[in-house]
Formats: C-alpha cells, structure tokens, sequence
C-alpha cells in the first residue's frame, strides 16, 4: 500500500472520531449531561485531522511506471516545467495538484475483430492499392511516451493522444503507404517493405510529438471477396503449372537415366569388344610365334613329325616299325583268342 493512500485513511478515521466526538457532545448538551471531559479530546483530534488532512493533500508517491505533471497556480505558466520523477513528493495544498501519465509500453490495435480492437466492432482500416483494389488493414501500434516529453504532451494533447494522435496518425499512414503498392504486392513480395515504410513514417511523427514507437505489427490483410477468389484461383493455377513442371522434369530425369543406362550398356560392349579382338590378336600372335617353333624344330629334325604321330596314335593300335626301302613283306601278327573275341585289334606298318 502507497504511503499516501495510508496517511488518507489514517486522516479519513481521524474525522471520523472528531465526528463521532461532536456527535456525542451534542447529545450530552441536548440532555443537559456534563461535556468537560469530551471538549478537549475533540479539540485535539480536530486539529490532529486538520494537520494530517493539509500534510495527506501536499504528499504525491509516483509509481515507477508513471511520470507527474504539476499544475501550479504559483507558477507564471500555470505548470512546474520540471517533471515529477517516482517516489515519495511534496506539493503545495490548494495551489498544486498532480497530473500522471503512464510511461510504460502501450498497445493501440485495429482489428476487424469486433472484440479485438480498442474499437468495439469492425475497426479496421480501409485502404485503396495503386492498382485501385480494396483492402483491409489489420494493425497494433505498440507505443510509450516519452519521460523526458510529458510535460509537452500535458499541454498538447493531455490525456486525448491515444483517441487524437496514436488513432488518426497511425491509419492515415498506414492508408498513405498501401497506396504505393500493387494488390498482389501488399499481400507477398513487397509486405515487409511496406511495413517498414509505415513503421519508420509513424516513428518520425510520434517522436514530433512526444511519443516513442516500440513496434509497428501489421496484423492482417483482408481483401473483397472478388479478389480473394481470383487470388484463390491463381494460386491453384501456379500450384497446377507447378505440378506440371513437376511431371516434365520427372520425366525428363527418367529420360536422362535411360539414356545413361543404353550408353553404359554400349561403352560396355565396345569395352568387350575390343577385349576380345586383343585377345585374339594376342592368341593369333602367340600361334604365329609356336608355329614359328615348330617349322624350325621340323626343319632341324624331320623324324619329330613322326614321332609326334605316333603319340597320338590311339593306345590299343600295335605299331610296327619297317624299312621303308625294305623288299620283304613281313606277316602280320598272330590274333590272340581274347582280340578274336572283342573288337580285332588293327596293326599299323610305319615305313620310315
């Protein structure tokens, strides 16, 4: 509880008793009953109120969040042109009084919202877009006023700069800086541009007179309900094209991929290939060099090709080896019964 509120009530409960005493003085004089040892008692819880009242109606406390401005009839303005700073003050009773404003954050907001706005009903802010398209305007104005102007906004404005100052400045400007946008800019590309052009033109003329803008939010953005659906439409249209986009590209990869896929399978083929005419150009080469071999060990021993014949003469044939220029005739080998019963083994006559 503030120090001034408890020295009211304390000068509240002393008038009570002055009262209480001269109602009960009075009574004993009206029945004739002895009133010595009340006249005293009354007297001095008069003059006790009386002191404490002058003393309550001269002490001022200032909150933390507040600043006071002292009208002064013995001031040649009519004001002190200091500021009250917070805590505990004293001002001349009867001469002086005190008017306090909030230096704490304030918010303004104008909402379509019935129940959302400092307005009740739609308050809103009508505004017209370069390109001549109707658009409603939700916005808070987040404000404080300024310490070290209060006086200046005592003498301005008073307590009407919320309703005469915050309220019209803010929807002129805001009205002023739609105008300079297309529709479709308002509500995408250019938004945050605009918000800041209105924000640094409400900063500007707030600070004119007194006032400091802590935050400018564009809350909403409402547009006639023939606009919203051409908006509507586009933007299933854009979602379409894109989904077409989409489908191209898709099939353009798909595409790209198969053509990758043939081109490996050809490098692979052409790889293979030409691995196998090497190989067989390395195998006609290494036939090329043993037949070399083989025409040179002919050459050098001519019995070789014989011998060579003869190993690949099959295992069950007998071989018998004669003179070429021999001028007999040798007679062939006596069959055993076992040959006569299988297959008759054959005898081979190798002249050299």
């Amino acid at each position: 509880m503030n120090f001034d509120v408890a020295l009211r009530g304390f000068v509240a409960l002393l008038w009570f008793i002055v009262v209480g005493l001269i109602a009960v003085i009075v009574l004993r004089t009206s029945r004739r009953s002895p009133t010595k040892g009340l006249i005293t008692p009354t007297i001095i819880a008069a003059v006790l109120a009386l002191v404490t009242t002058i003393i309550s109606a001269g002490l001022v406390f200032i909150q933390p969040q507040e600043r006071g401005v002292v009208i002064s009839a013995l001031q040649p303005k009519g004001y002190r042109e200091q500021v009250i700073e917070p805590g505990l003050r004293w001002i001349i009773p009867g001469f002086e009084r005190v008017v306090t404003y909030p230096i704490s954050r304030q918010t303004y907001t104008m909402s379509i919202a019935s129940s959302e706005g400092a307005v009740e009903g739609d308050d809103s802010i009508f505004a017209r877009t370069s390109d001549g398209q109707e658009v409603l305007v939700d916005a808070s104005v987040i404000f404080s006023v300024n310490p070290s102007e209060v006086v200046q906004i005592h003498i301005r404005w008073q307590n009407r700069y919320i309703s005469d100052l915050v309220r019209p400045l803010s929807r002129g400007i805001i009205r002023d800086a739609v105008s300079q946008f297309r529709v479709e800019e308002v509500y995408s590309t250019k938004r945050i541009e605009m918000t800041s052009l209105i924000a640094e033109e409400m900063a500007k003329k707030l600070d004119e007179n007194g006032l400091i803008l802590n935050d400018f939010v564009l809350r909403n953005i409402t547009f006639s309900e023939e606009y919203a659906a051409s908006v509507e439409q586009k933007q299933i249209a854009e979602q379409q094209a894109q989904q077409a986009k989409f489908v191209v590209e898709q099939k353009k990869q798909e595409a790209e991929q198969a053509r990758q896929i043939a081109q490996g399978k050809a490098d692979a083929a052409v790889i293979q290939a030409q691995g196998a005419a090497e190989s067989r150009l390395i195998e006609a080469e290494a036939e090329k060099k043993a037949l070399l071999l083989i025409s040179e060990a002919l050459a050098n021993n001519p019995e070789l090709l014989q011998y060579q014949y003869i190993n690949k003469i099959a295992p069950g044939i007998e071989v018998m080896l004669v003179p070429n220029n021999a001028p007999y005739i040798l007679p062939l080998p006596t069959l055993t019964p076992s040959s006569i019963e299988t297959t008759a083994t054959p005898t081979t006559v190798i002249t050299p």
